[in-house]
């Protein structure tokens, strides 16, 4: 999985919250109606078929189709305003949705490794499959592989981490797909014990992304820090300010695909506390403007120009000190 896409090192200002929603909504809708035909197509067949590998990559479709709805949750609900309890919005609830995202993953990857152990501890038990079995996992892999790539296209065009969670998700399956498809061939070619190989691999892969995206989103949960290039972009545009002399201690943390910054910046000591605050608020609004940027912060530093004396900033004589 590769969040990197999402990065931005200059403007964000071509889709609004509600563009990036209807987007989210449009294609979670499609990646329902695909894990819904598969669920029930490689369930059905694997059962038929007697693969455990293709039902262990149905129960994984399964698993998507539970994700699909878990997003599309989590999208209507991070849309809403700003009220008395969420100050800086919703947002968080996507992700949220990609920690709940991740603990499906993970336990539907437990689940899957503890039935091929299983299997594999009684190996006479793995029967044949039948050759319609690889036709459904083949299938199986090119959906999935489609809709990886339509997913993902989705999300880097209206920067979505939790759109990108859930293409990633499309794509483990496309994997476990062909990683059955294998274990398929190699029993029809007279190796029983590849099937629930097959569907142990699948299991771990599943169980492995799992994790990779719960901490990934328990990290955006507890503040961490968007990546050193996005720190530098917004600084560099905080420094672009007509009157910012210098910026410092700029920090940063998710809220959902979005950022909250408190920065200081600092203005010539000798100018008035309006002229401060009007800087103050231009550089607010161009960092708004060129960047995902949900609210900035900034506390006002003085700057002494150092070729110029400040008399009108000495102490008066007789001022008690503290």
């Amino acid at each position: 999985m590769n969040f990197n896409d999402l990065a931005d090192d200059s403007e964000d200002d071509q889709h609004t919250p509600a563009e990036r929603a209807t987007a989210a909504s449009r294609s979670t809708w499609v990646s329902v109606a695909v894990n819904l035909v598969l669920t029930v197509a490689q369930i059905t067949v694997g059962i038929l078929a007697k693969s455990q590998g293709l039902i262990a990559d149905g129960i994984h479709s399964l698993s998507d189709l539970v994700a699909d709805f878990v997003v599309l949750f989590a999208n209507h609900h991070s849309q809403k305003d700003a009220d008395e309890h969420h100050p800086y919005g919703h947002q968080r609830f996507e992700t949220a949705a990609s920690l709940i995202l991740g603990a499906l993953l993970l336990a539907v990857g437990v689940g899957m490794l503890w039935s091929a152990a299983l299997k594999l501890q009684s190996p006479e038990t793995v029967q044949t499959v039948h050759v319609v079995a690889l036709w459904a996992a083949g299938a199986a892999l090119v959906a999935k592989e489609l809709l990886f790539r339509y997913m993902l296209a989705v999300a880097k065009r209206v920067k979505s981490s939790m759109l990108v969670a859930n293409a990633w998700h499309a794509r483990a399956d496309a994997a476990s797909s062909l990683v059955v498809g294998l274990g398929i061939a190699g029993n029809l070619a007279g190796y029983p014990i590849l099937d629930p190989v097959a569907a142990l691999i699948v299991g771990f892969m599943v169980a492995r992304m799992g994790w990779g995206f719960g901490w990934d989103a328990l990290h955006d949960l507890v503040d961490r820090s968007v990546d050193e290039a996005e720190v530098q972009a917004i600084r560099q545009t905080l420094m672009d300010t007509p009157g910012v002399s210098n910026v410092h201690d700029v920090r940063t943390r998710k809220m959902g695909d979005m950022i909250i910054v408190d920065a200081h910046i600092e203005v010539d000591a000798l100018i008035t506390v309006e002229a401060g605050h009007d800087i103050a608020v231009e550089a607010r609004q161009r960092v708004l403007q060129r960047h995902r940027v949900l609210n900035l912060m900034t506390h006002v530093d003085p700057w002494h120009r150092p070729d110029l004396d400040h008399p009108a900033l000495e102490t008066p004589p007789g001022t008690p000190t503290f």
